[in-house]
């Protein structure tokens, strides 16, 4: 499309020029994508919630001789000598 050199127009620089406008209809279209991108992660979070509830826990040492069992002895440090 040619430029229009016969009607004036208004010097704009160029980091105006680059610049969004900033109306309502941006507005409207950053609060219905946030409410989208909330409903998709409780949607996804309401449907995984079952799974999560279902966690088999591992069951641990109920007694005293079953945790020593598990416990190892204490080692002195090893200590390298410097060169």
């Amino acid at each position: 499309m040619p430029a229009d050199l016969e009607h004036p127009h208004p010097a704009v620089n160029a980091t105006r020029a680059r610049q969004g406008r900033w109306g309502k209809h941006v507005f409207w279209v950053l609060v219905i994508s946030t409410v989208l991108a909330a409903a998709a992660l409780f949607g996804a979070w309401g449907l995984r919630s079952g799974d999560i509830a279902r966690v088999e826990h591992t069951r641990g040492a109920t007694t005293t001789q079953e945790a020593e069992h598990y416990s190892t002895g204490q080692a002195p440090v090893k200590q390298t000598p410097s060169s």
